[in-house]
């Protein structure tokens, strides 16, 4: 990482302006969260491997931005100069850039930032970080136009700039920088999508003629699959395709690699009916080229939409600030809000991804007692950390998350993943987004708490799902946190509330079990799943985060329900299901609101042996009780025999 510093401080120093800082995003084109692997810029300057970061680098200073689901990991992968930034406690990047210092010898120095930041004390105060008229580089097409406005009206305050690098220049640095993968584009069949694209587009136009746009710039990877019902492989675990779109009102164009329409894939006859196929849409293919989409929307002399959380700034500062209609993109609601065909897919996906998780843990739960003596998913007793076997036998995090792909694999409109499974036992599991390597990770422990999340791809949805169990005999401590997991996420599934509530009002549910002890966890509670697309789909989010107040949540749509707990260095706790937002059936209507409620779609059982019952009231128990029978009842028909007799045993009545 040292000489990655070096090459990059010495084309900041020679860059005209001369750059006093770099911002490296983990952002691409698209402000994707998850990116291919020849955009992972920042995790290359940084070893960072994280999803959610971001980094600066000056001449003095190497510092990485990420949020309380990394703080652990970033604090083992961070060497050298880098300094982990934690965000909620640190300054943000444009305070950090203005921290003051006091110099007046006779009062001597202090660090004062967060007070008087952002306000003018004449000659007593210098900047301590970077100077007052200090020059920031940005590669502006991996930045949104929200983050860059920010950063802009931040900046000028201290006479400080943001200035749009010609030419990325970590990837002038990048050796070996992996290629752009041509994979080809496939269409996403009515039967999975519910609606066709010429309806989607009619609502859009709709959209557009009521806010007086011309058209609308559409960079968000997801929100250009949904709507023109396309799927890809150009991103691990995200079936999208690298790709903008700009739709007028009387014109459509996307704008992709014509070497994934073409019969240069390799697969012709196929190709060539996805090209005919998007033409009878009427969508214009253009070859992907950010110049390309930028020239497009120059060209628009009338309104255009651009979302300032997912457009780049590189397209909008191209643009006249007076013709760009700035608000969320209306697909981002539109896509969140599932029609019936969709929410059938989701139930059924789920149904099977259920039947894959019950048969690794049923799996997973002999092993342990044959390899390592562990008294079991049932009984609890200490002293099984002892090998039966060679060592060959032996599970490791990464060997056991194999096996629960090869189970979900077998089942019907597998596609693959939908993120790299957090496969931790001990204390990996209080690393929130722990993702093992084959080569460092843990071996399994009979003695120590087992945490895995994980989900699948499948034509008709998108699956997420995290269980935590103890094959041997778990503390009083942790049953106790296990516990007060578990009371906030039937706390959170079982709300009743009235139309216009928002994320961030549910999200304190799930959390008062957990505040009743003191504790809590830095991560947001819920997220939106898409319809195989993106495991994480917004606008709406069940959060502490402010951003969690914007969208209210609303019928039709999806929300993970995952509360949690971390000890760090010992041990991690997450129950997790994806929910279904639906019209609640209510004595009374206070208000003619109108009320919601949740129904759960994710079915594997709780392991009960890590529940003090003791702690839970009587509605807790029954709701436990009869969601563990529907559990029984739904998953039988995909289980044999063994597999069967295990679940009835780990769903049996308490």
């Amino acid at each position: 990482m040292a000489d990655i510093l070096v090459s990059l401080r010495s084309l900041m120093s020679s860059y005209n302006p001369p750059l006093h800082a770099l911002i490296v995003p983990s952002e691409d084109y698209h402000q994707s969260e998850y990116v291919s692997a020849r955009d992972k810029r920042r995790e290359f300057v940084s070893g960072f491997t994280g999803s959610a970061g971001l980094a600066l680098i000056t001449m003095n200073d190497a510092l990485l931005w990420t949020d309380g689901r990394y703080f652990l990991q970033a604090l083992q992968e961070l060497k050298g100069e880098w300094k982990l930034m934690r965000i909620g406690e640190d300054p943000p990047l444009e305070v950090w850039m203005a921290d003051f210092a006091l110099v007046n010898p006779d009062l001597g120095s202090t660090n004062l930032a967060l007070i008087i930041w952002s306000l003018d004390f004449g000659t007593l105060f210098c900047n301590k970080n970077l100077p007052h008229d200090a020059a920031i580089g940005v590669d502006s097409w991996c930045v949104s136009i929200e983050a860059a406005q920010r950063w802009e009206r931040a900046f000028a305050k201290k006479q400080q700039k943001l200035v749009q690098t010609s030419a990325n220049l970590v990837d002038e640095v990048w050796k070996n920088r992996p290629p752009a993968e041509i994979n080809p584009v496939v269409l996403h069949p009515i039967e999975f999508t519910g609606q066709s694209v010429a309806d989607k587009l009619k609502d859009l136009r709709e959209k557009l003629v009521h806010e007086k746009a011309r058209g609308i710039i559409i960079t968000a990877l997801d929100e250009v699959a949904w709507l023109y019902n396309i799927r890809g492989s150009d991103i691990s675990y995200s079936p999208v395709v690298q790709a903008f779109a700009i739709v007028t009102t009387n014109s459509a164009f996307l704008y992709v690699d014509n070497k994934k329409v073409s019969s240069e894939v390799s697969i012709m006859k196929y190709l060539d009916f996805v090209y005919s196929s998007l033409k009878e849409s009427g969508i214009e293919l253009r070859d992907y080229s950010a110049e390309m989409a930028q020239k497009e929307a120059e060209g628009q002399i009338d309104l255009i939409w651009a979302d300032p959380r997912s457009c780049c700034y590189a397209l909008y500062s191209k643009l006249k600030s007076d013709k760009v209609f700035m608000q969320q993109s209306p697909l981002a609601l539109a896509k969140a809000l599932k029609n019936p065909v969709e929410l059938d897919g989701l139930k059924k996906a789920h149904v099977r991804d259920g039947a894959a998780v019950v048969q690794y843990f049923a799996w997973l739960d002999k092993q342990m007692q044959e390899i390592y003596g562990a008294s079991g998913y049932f009984l609890e007793a200490e002293g099984g950390n002892k090998k039966k076997n060679s060592e060959s036998m032996k599970l490791t995090e990464v060997t056991a998350s194999d096996k629960l792909e090869s189970f979900r694999a077998s089942k019907e409109h597998f596609r693959g993943l939908s993120f790299p499974t957090i496969s931790s036992v001990g204390p990996n599991a209080a690393i929130i987004h722990y993702s093992p390597e084959a080569e460092t990770c843990a071996e399994l422990d009979p003695d120590s708490i087992y945490l895995c999340d994980s989900g699948g791809q499948y034509l008709d949805g998108t699956t997420d799902i995290t269980r935590t169990v103890h094959f041997g005999k778990p503390s009083v401590h942790e049953k106790a946190c296990y516990t007060a997991v578990l009371k906030g996420h039937i706390a959170l599934g079982n709300a009743r509330f009235p139309n216009g509530t928002n994320g961030n009002t549910l999200d304190i549910l799930a959390r008062m079990p957990l505040w009743k002890y003191g504790l809590d966890y830095r991560h947001g509670t819920g997220h939106g799943v898409g319809s195989y697309l993106n495991v994480h789909e917004g606008p709406h989010l069940i959060s502490f985060r402010p951003q969690a107040q914007l969208v209210p949540i609303q019928a039709s749509m999806t929300a993970t329900d995952e509360p949690g707990y971390y000890e760090d260095e010992k041990f991690g706790i997450r129950l997790e299901n994806v929910l279904i937002v639906k019209e609640a059936d209510t004595k009374f209507n206070f208000g003619d609101k109108g009320y919601l409620a949740f129904e759960h779609i994710t079915w594997a059982p709780y392991q009960t042996k890590m529940i003090d019952l003791s702690l839970l009231t009587t509605e807790e128990i029954d709701w436990l009780n009869s969601y563990h029978s529907r559990c029984r009842d739904i998953l039988t028909p995909y289980l044999d025999e063994y597999e069967l007799a295990w679940l009835k045993k780990a769903t049996e009545a308490v």
